[in-house]
């Protein structure tokens, strides 16, 4: 008996936040000659809308928008603790065998709660990415979260959490992990 040939697996539309993520990364690569890049589908989503304003009204202007605080580089004495082995790493996450959305918010919560806790160091292990001949590994597609997680740790919501971060020395995973320097909590500062 023949078999009826499959259908093409019909594919969803993204999210406007895995569309953002994507932009974000897309913006390093050189785009093909006529590519463009998505948008979300609607882009004052959630948005109230704004009421034209009466001939009488005088608008108030725009509060500024906030900048969020830069990043810093992890100073080289720290650097060269840390080589040595000497420097102080207050919590690990290791962000191996979960899929991008899972990593993402594991990262997200455990930034937030070793700030919470007061650490100042911790370590994210992304992995180095496993062979491309991998089993189930999309073509091309090697060390996923290597290279998302420093797109996350940019973000502009934890800016007031993440302080700096950059590749782990070689005794803590080298180029599979990354060392990231905490703020201290906002109550934090004004206690003492």
């Amino acid at each position: 008996m023949k078999e009826a040939p499959q259908r093409p697996h019909r594919l969803r539309r993204l999210s406007d936040e895995e569309i953002a993520l994507w932009t974000e990364v897309a913006r390093g690569v050189a785009r093909r000659r006529g590519a463009a890049l998505p948008t979300p589908s609607n882009p004052d989503a959630g948005k109230p809308p704004r009421p034209p304003p009466s001939a009488t009204e005088v608008l108030p202007s725009r509060p500024a928008k906030q900048s969020a605080p830069p990043l810093a580089p992890i100073e080289r004495r720290l650097k060269r603790e840390l080589a040595r082995g000497r420097g102080a790493i207050d919590a690990a996450l290791d962000l191996h065998g979960l899929t991008q959305a899972e990593a993402h918010q594991a990262l997200r919560g455990f930034l937030r709660h070793s700030q919470a806790r007061g650490a100042r160091l911790v370590i994210v292990v992304t992995g180095k990415g496993g062979p491309l001949d991998e089993p189930g590994s999309w073509p091309h597609e090697r060390g996923v979260l290597k290279r998302l997680a420093p797109h996350w740790l940019r973000e502009l919501d934890l800016r007031s959490v993440v302080l700096g971060f950059e590749e782990a020395g070689r005794a803590h995973g080298g180029s599979g992990a990354l060392y990231v320097r905490l703020r201290r909590p906002q109550g934090a500062a004004a206690r003492g």
